[in-house]
């Protein structure tokens, strides 16, 4: 699309992303293009309006939480060589955009005014949220993990940790196409720490699912090692096991699907993703923390007047370092999203990782290294991978 083309769409979008949007369906993806369709609703979470938007490429589906600003923006880009079909409905009006094979754009509009006495009908998410692992049903690991009550009451003090659970979970049930269901799949977890994410994965994905796994926790701490084991066989649990070491000299399988890693400190981060590619899992799940290694490299002239400020450093150190590590896995053939894990409120370390390896490797090793340079820094992780 013309410069001209992009404007009067983004001022479309502009006019719709409110309360009266209904949905947004925009399909019809050009050749060879993985993003087959893309869904946005509205929705209100802790009372603020957002878009969520659902992409759909081959089998699975990804989301992600947008503003009014941001969703235009990125209507707009997905029209301009993505897809090439938009249909709109919202009390105020339809809109239908079509780009031809040529580029050229063409919006019908049809106005109206939307009833007084109709009450908006956007989900209030955190009101109406449908969790998958529900409340008001014992779930055993629960119990003895201290977030639930024997009567399967939530313990208020530890409702963020059952909210966190569930949001894991929701990543994993958009990859379970990449799961195998006519053999057994093996999952690592590094730095399980007290595994409340790893019981509820082996919960969601064998005794909700049925899914043939084998689930490996790894952490440095004997004792909460020798504690997960305990209550892994009180549950039955034989396919999962738990196990003292460390990452980077982990050698007990010899294949992997899915590598998981949670709050795994610096560069231990680095190891667990470098074992993920090197074993060709299908699927990583990431929420790295203590990114100190780039922040104690990263110097710049430009950057000079605000790199001078610690706090505003380490966070950027932060963002670079997983920034710089999607693009590490895109150049390995992993297709990677970064996704916000749990609300900021909870904690700055909110940012998940996810990766599925998925057609080939991106050419991007140029642009890795300039960054790098720009940052006067490198990570373990391209040196890991450098080969």
């Amino acid at each position: 699309m013309e410069q001209k083309e992009k404007e009067q769409l983004m001022r479309i979008a502009e006019t719709y992303l409110d309360e009266n949007l209904l949905r947004i369906i925009i399909s019809n993806p050009v050749p060879k293009q993985e993003l087959s369709k893309v869904k946005i609703r509205p929705l209100l979470m802790k009372g603020n309006l957002i878009f969520q938007a659902e992409e759909l490429a081959g089998a699975q589906a990804f989301h992600r939480n947008l503003s009014a600003e941001e969703c235009a923006a990125y209507v707009t880009d997905l029209m301009d060589g993505r897809l090439r079909q938009l249909e709109l409905d919202s009390r105020k009006g339809q809109v239908r955009v079509l780009v031809s094979k040529k580029g050229t754009l063409s919006i019908k509009e049809k106005r109206q005014q939307p009833k007084m006495e109709a009450a908006p009908l956007i989900s209030e998410h955190n009101r109406q949220k449908s969790y998958i692992l529900k409340e008001g049903t014992p779930i055993p690991f629960l119990v003895d993990l201290g977030v639930m009550t024997e009567e399967g009451k939530i313990v208020k003090s530890r409702y963020d940790k059952f909210r966190q659970i569930n949001r894991f979970l929701e990543f994993m049930e958009d990859i379970l196409p990449r799961l195998y269901t006519d053999r057994e799949n093996v999952i690592i977890d590094f730095g399980c720490g007290k595994s409340y994410l790893t019981f509820a994965m082996y919960y969601y994905l064998h005794e909700l699912k049925g899914y043939a796994i084998r689930v490996i926790g790894l952490d440095l701490k004997q004792k909460v090692i020798d504690d997960c084991n305990r209550l892994k066989d009180k549950y039955g649990y034989h396919k999962l096991d738990f196990y003292h070491g460390d990452i980077a000299s982990f050698e007990g399988v010899d294949h992997v699907d899915m590598v998981v890693t949670l709050h795994a400190c610096d560069t231990a981060t680095d190891y667990a993703l470098a074992k993920a590619v090197r074993w060709g899992a299908s699927v990583i799940l990431s929420v790295p923390c203590c990114q100190h290694e780039l922040n104690k490299q990263m110097k710049n002239e430009v950057m000079a007047p605000v790199f001078q400020y610690g706090l505003i450093k380490e966070r950027l150190a932060a963002l670079y370092t997983d920034a710089l590590r999607a693009e590490i896995l895109e150049n390995n053939g992993y297709r990677t999203q970064i996704l916000e894990f749990i609300d900021m409120e909870h904690t700055p370390k909110n940012i998940l990782i996810r990766a599925v390896k998925q057609g080939g490797k991106k050419d991007n090793r140029k642009e890795i290294e300039e960054i790098m340079e720009f940052l006067h820094g490198k990570l373990t992780l391209f040196d890991l991978l450098s080969d």
